[in-house]
């Protein structure tokens, strides 16, 4: 548990838990599906591995995680009391997404983005061939600027080298325009048409890319008419 506040408020109780820094977004990725250690690092990139492998220590012992071995093969899995925060970190995600919108340069991250990406394709609408997307970001720094996602056989990989195939589609388009997009500020016509994005390859593929993705649930929420705007006046909009 983290610092005490000596108050019998439930809320105080949980936050003692819940308010160390990365926790709440370890729960995020845990939620979402990731069970090895691995991939909760490349989704919390930024996230030390000796803090990630202390934060789920805390979450074994507070009873909100099981770690499961079998032989070299280690998962986490929430317990039901874990599984129970879900609710929260959706409320979270949406209140974030509604009222504190505004994306700093800092707040870009390729791999993040396409990592999330990877893990929402929707198998179902992929071509049943391999399929390879290469991204070029307008925006960010030469070493960050080409990524490439390989989709085959129900499964998908983020690569930050040419991986040698074939691409079906290119994308060429700002790191913050697509970001924009994945977090449902814009569509992706707008995209297209109002941030300077082109695509190439076959126009059958073209007009299919963007159904190849299921966005995350916070991208359907409602904006504000000023996002990240918290004053009277916005609120009695």
């Amino acid at each position: 548990m983290g610092a005490p506040y000596y108050q019998f408020c439930p809320v105080a109780k949980a936050m003692e838990l819940l308010d160390e820094r990365w926790t709440m977004l370890l729960l995020r990725e845990l939620l979402l599906g990731t069970e090895h250690f691995n991939e909760l690092r490349r989704g919390l990139p930024r996230m030390s591995p000796t803090l990630l492998s202390h934060r789920l220590d805390q979450l074994q012992r507070a009873g909100l995680l099981e770690r499961l071995v079998q032989g070299a093969d280690v998962r986490y899995i929430l317990t039901p009391a874990g599984a129970e925060l879900r609710p929260v970190v959706e409320q979270l995600s949406a209140w974030g997404v509604r009222w504190i919108g505004e994306l700093g340069d800092a707040d870009l991250d390729p791999k993040l983005l396409l990592w999330d990406m990877h893990r929402n394709i929707d198998h179902t609408a992929v071509p049943p061939v391999r399929t390879v997307i290469s991204l070029h970001f307008t925006d960010a720094t030469p070493a960050q600027r080409r990524w490439w996602l390989v989709i085959h056989d129900g499964d998908a990989d983020v690569c930050d080298a040419d991986p040698g195939y074939d691409v079906s589609v290119g994308v060429q388009c700002s790191l913050r325009a697509l970001t924009r997009f994945w977090r449902g500020d814009i569509e992706w016509t707008t995209l297209l048409v109002a941030e300077d994005a082109t695509t190439t390859g076959p126009s059958h593929l073209r007009r299919a890319l963007p159904s190849w993705f299921t966005r995350p649930g916070y991208s359907a929420v409602p904006r504000v008419p000023a996002a990240g705007d918290l004053t009277p006046t916005a609120l009695a909009r």
